[in-house]
């Protein structure tokens, strides 16, 4: 079994209706780095993931989970 980082921060992005690149700007990332992190293919650093828990005002648990390969 492989583990692997789910997110919830493309929703949350919608929700508050910021694109990626006005996300990336306000916690001084690139847009690469939040769709790489969006789409599973890079791990944030504990820095990066407090900046966006941050940003959203909710806890990191709420935008990270982690998951199971082959879990939903």
């Amino acid at each position: 079994m492989t583990d692997f980082l789910r997110n919830d921060i493309a929703r949350f992005r919608s929700d508050k209706k910021v694109s990626q690149q006005e996300l990336a700007d306000a916690i001084s990332v690139s847009r690469k780095t939040i769709s790489t992190v969006e789409t599973g293919r890079f791990t944030p650093s504990v820095v990066i993931a407090l900046k966006l828990a941050n940003y959203f005002g909710v806890a990191v648990e709420d935008l990270f989970e982690l998951a199971v390969k082959g879990d939903k």
